[in-house]
């Protein structure tokens, strides 16, 4: 049966991270859920809004559980199943653990993407499952409206070494280790304004896998981690900041961005979803007077597959920084610092 040709980000109405539920909308519906219970085993379910579950297994081992999965951002079969991939695996790492293995989850609209295509989106996941060391031992497909594509992910750790988003201290250095504007530059691709070169860099980025987080986690210095992803740098740092029960300031001149972010800022290329990130938490953030809507918009830019949020003791930032990108982050800077105060995030 001949299938239409049509565009995958044209099959959805959103796509990335830009599709995640606004974080005011989730604490609704997570409002009346029952306690996870008595479990001692439990180390972090979901009191902090943190990256995944932890299950301590024994006294050397604990059980990392994820899943993560969206709609196309692009059209490529092969690299959505690469970004959706990279992102799930993301959540493992960002709590100081190391993917053992992956199950596909997969939604697809019968008769309206051929069977090539979806075999190409699931080559692309399992192409950098295969980067990442680890198999996709499986999975669920089901007939869906709109293309659906991600990773349920296991890892492992060491106890010691499990990274919450609420252990920031006061005095800690934040660290971002990947450029913003990746909802940004999927604005533009949806209405053919991205141009080639920026399209590769944000597949560059999308696809980097954030592996570093299982090295940091191994060093007593790096106190929390988080990844940035569908809430933008101030919800993922607000949470952080929330968890920590301290103050985040945020030096905007700082911030890392890829390399058109501004531009298409400028003139209008955003997404819903980072204005509805706003009305959700901007009542948790200090803004300086001044800013633009536009660099606001950056701000809250849902950020599909982005980089890690690191809290690190201020004497070793310098070496850490240099750590994360000699491990292939040259986007890393260090971005702000924790400071004692209400739980915030203050950006200077």
């Amino acid at each position: 049966m001949d299938m239409p040709n049509v565009r995958l980000s044209h099959l959805s109405h959103g796509g990335g991270c830009g599709c995640k539920l606004a974080p005011s909308v989730l604490q609704q519906l997570l409002s009346e859920q029952p306690e996870a219970g008595p479990f001692r085993q439990l180390l972090v379910g979901t009191e902090t809004a943190d990256d995944a579950a932890v299950w301590q297994l024994d006294d050397e081992t604990c059980i990392i559980a994820t899943t993560d999965f969206f709609m196309p951002m692009v059209d490529n079969p092969f690299d959505f199943g690469r970004i959706a991939a990279t992102n799930s695996i993301s959540d493992v790492y960002a709590m100081g653990g190391r993917p053992i293995m992956a199950l596909a989850i997969l939604g697809m609209p019968l008769g309206k993407i051929a069977p090539a295509t979806v075999r190409e989106i699931l080559r692309g996941g399992a192409a950098i499952c295969a980067e990442a060391g680890i198999p996709v031992a499986g999975g669920h497909s089901i007939d869906c409206p709109e293309p659906v594509y991600g990773l349920a992910v296991i890892g492992t750790a060491k106890p010691g070494e499990i990274r919450r988003n609420s252990g920031a201290q006061a005095g800690d250095a934040l660290i971002l280790t990947k450029a913003l504007g990746v909802g940004i530059y999927s604005a533009a691709f949806k209405k053919d304004a991205l141009a080639p070169d920026a399209y590769a860099e944000m597949m560059s980025s999308v696809t980097l896998l954030n592996r570093i987080g299982a090295e940091l986690a191994r060093n007593p210095d790096v106190h929390a981690i988080t990844d940035v992803t569908g809430f933008g740098i101030l919800g993922h740092g607000l949470e952080m900041a929330r968890g920590s029960g301290l103050t985040l300031s945020i030096d905007h001149a700082q911030l890392p961005l890829l390399q058109e972010a501004e531009s298409l800022a400028r003139q209008g290329y955003v997404t819903g979803a980072s204005t509805r990130n706003w009305d959700s938490y901007g009542d948790g953030i200090l803004l300086p007077d001044g800013l633009e809507p536009w660099q606001r918009q950056l701000l809250t830019d849902p950020q599909t597959s982005g980089g890690l949020l690191i809290a690190c003791a201020p004497e070793r930032a310098e070496r850490i920084l240099g750590q994360i990108v000699d491990a292939g982050y040259p986007f890393a800077r260090i971005v702000g610092h924790a400071e004692a105060g209400s739980p915030q995030v203050k950006v200077t």
